[in-house]
């Protein structure tokens, strides 16, 4: 894989980032229910700091975040299947941190998929709590939250 770079999301970008999610293994099984029927909006992109990490010699997605900064969540956080384990993810989680501080935002609250959790927990979130089941989560999230 060459060299991958984090840049802004566009409103054109927004089938790329739904088809990242929808391709998701990770939301196979009884967690489809989560991403059933999503879909990341252009005014979305417009309406919140949403940054993805690209290849920089093919423009391939390769993960994205957004980041809302009132109240100030990670509210999507997408690597691509083939992108597991290369660092995608710690480095979006970087850029998400950086990108908080310049926003002058003290910490960011993550309501967690819960195989996810560890992969927080590894980049330097604490557990805070748990989110009860909701209609289309019938299950608890693991709360957790940033600090900047």
């Amino acid at each position: 894989m060459s060299e991958t770079t984090i840049r802004p999301a566009h409103a054109a970008d927004a089938d790329r980032l739904t088809a990242l999610i929808q391709a998701s293994s990770a939301y196979r099984g009884a967690y489809f229910a989560m991403i059933d029927g999503y879909v990341v909006e252009p005014d979305y992109l417009r309406r919140h700091e949403v940054r993805m990490a690209v290849d920089r010699a093919d423009d391939r997605l390769l993960g994205f975040y957004a980041l809302i900064h009132e109240p100030a969540e990670l509210d999507l956080m997408f690597v691509a299947d083939e992108a597991q384990g290369l660092g995608i993810g710690r480095a979006l989680i970087t850029d998400m941190l950086d990108r908080a501080r310049t926003a002058g935002i003290a910490t960011v609250k993550v309501v967690s998929h819960p195989p996810a959790e560890g992969f927080y927990l590894q980049v330097g979130a604490e557990r805070t709590g748990t989110r009860p089941p909701q209609p289309k989560t019938p299950w608890e999230q693991p709360e957790l939250r940033f600090t900047v």
